[in-house]
């Protein structure tokens, strides 16, 4: 498994967020990827997971994503229903 990489962000002027590998080309405002960055680091973090492309980030990456194309764009309400999903709301 490769960890996401940040390399190459200073020098760009451009900061990946760990869920931008997962949109496979689709593209949101950049206020919601955003959010769904914020979320799903928090939503790994609180789950365990590594920032890495295995299985369990990725299918949490895919709930993120399916909440914001329902329209939910607040950080906090994605992390939210992302552990909802997994049953484990904090």
């Amino acid at each position: 498994m490769l960890p996401f990489s940040r390399a190459g962000a200073a020098s760009t002027g451009v900061h990946p967020l760990p869920i931008t590998p997962f949109l496979n080309a689709r593209v949101f405002e950049p206020e919601v990827t955003q959010a769904m960055g914020v979320a799903f680091e928090k939503a790994c973090g609180t789950l365990g997971l590594s920032l890495t492309r295995d299985p369990a980030t990725e299918a949490v990456a895919r709930v993120i994503i399916e909440l914001a194309d329902a329209g939910e764009h607040d950080a906090e309400q994605l992390y939210r229903g992302a552990l909802a999903r997994f049953g484990t709301e904090r």
